[in-house]
């Protein structure tokens, strides 16, 4: 069974729900990630709570499973190897929501853009569950059901990767088992605030709760 992520329409910067932009939220200390090859701060793609993957996965959630926060450099687009889960160049932070506040917006340089911090639009998402497991057959399942653009699918929340080239299902450095897959993502529907992944991409998010490890990647 794939789960899709439908876009539902804006909702508040700070919304504590499965969304792709706005603002992050965080535990208080929390620091804005830097990229590791530009010493610069990353842009903050979405935010999954991790009770939602459970759900579409059958698991038992429990009262607080916390919340994967994506980031990836925007500073100087396909210069820091935001695509590669071990170079640097993009974060996914595993967080429990007790206490969860908006983290605050690093300073910029002067006549820096703040859309290399944040996305320009923030869109909520709404689930629904097909019984084909392949994600891509699913998607376009949809858009032929609903008569919606296959656009309006932000992705898939659990379940199997639909890889675009190799798999690259990451192991966990811990326990050394595969990383389930929490969410992967799509661009966006609108090109003008899309997520960057190499134009057409997607992107993996990966988390081994246990051990709390995640990694994040894309292809195109």
């Amino acid at each position: 069974m794939a789960t899709l992520m439908i876009d539902a329409g804006p909702t508040t910067p700070d919304a504590l729900v499965t969304r792709t932009g706005g603002l992050p939220l965080a535990p208080p200390g929390t620091e804005w990630p830097t990229c590791a090859s530009c010493g610069g701060s990353m842009q903050f793609l979405a935010q999954i709570l991790l009770n939602d993957v459970a759900n579409s996965t059958g698991s038992t959630a429990g009262p607080d499973r916390g919340i994967l926060a994506l980031f990836a450099c925007q500073n100087d687009p396909g210069m820091c190897e935001d695509w590669d889960p071990t170079a640097g160049g993009n974060r996914a932070l595993l967080l429990l929501t007790a206490g969860l506040q908006p983290l605050p917006l690093p300073r910029l340089d002067d006549g820096a853009d703040e859309t290399v911090l944040v996305l320009g639009a923030v869109r909520a998402v709404i689930t629904e569950h097909d019984s084909n497991p392949d994600y891509d057959e699913a998607r376009e399942a949809w858009a032929a059901r609903t008569g919606r653009l296959d656009s309006s699918v932000l992705g898939q929340l659990g379940g199997t990767p639909a890889w675009i080239q190799g798999d690259e299902t990451p192991a966990c450095p811990h326990c050394a088992h595969p990383m389930p897959l929490a969410v992967q993502l799509e661009e966006g529907p609108d090109h003008s605030t899309a997520m960057n992944f190499g134009t057409g991409g997607c992107a993996y998010a990966f988390a081994c709760e246990p051990c709390a490890q995640t990694a994040f990647l894309w292809q195109c």
